[in-house]
């Protein structure tokens, strides 16, 4: 098992590794809308939604991934009235054949995020 970090991405607030590499598959943390150079979450769902899908694809290059590599990505929302614009945002980031998902609306995340996103990748 390799633990795989990157400073694109936030690094993690707990005692967590960003993602874990076991043999050739990728196990990404869920991440959050956090700008990594200050460490304040950003404002607003989809400039939250975006910075979490700029911290995947981080992680994912520092493995040697890309985004075509996402077999599975669990979705997170604080609002299910947000799901229409995961929706968009998800579908520019993937392209088909598309990850399987699921999308849950959840009492709270960290930091008071609205979205946060786990992935899980192959090579």
């Amino acid at each position: 098992m390799k633990s795989i970090a990157t400073h694109n991405a936030p690094a993690a607030i707990g005692p967590y590794s960003q993602a874990v590499l076991m043999n050739d598959t990728l196990f990404v943390s869920g991440q959050l809308g956090i700008d990594p150079s200050t460490g304040n979450m950003a404002e607003g769902f989809e400039a939250q939604a975006n910075l979490v899908f700029q911290h995947i694809r981080a992680i994912l290059e520092a493995a040697g991934m890309g985004m075509s590599h996402v077999v599975k990505a669990s979705v997170f929302l604080q609002d299910m009235d947000d799901f229409g614009k995961i929706n968009e945002i998800y579908g520019r980031n993937f392209s088909a054949p598309f990850p399987a998902r699921e999308a849950i609306q959840v009492a709270r995340l960290p930091k008071g995020g609205l979205v946060e996103i786990s992935v899980i990748a192959m090579r």
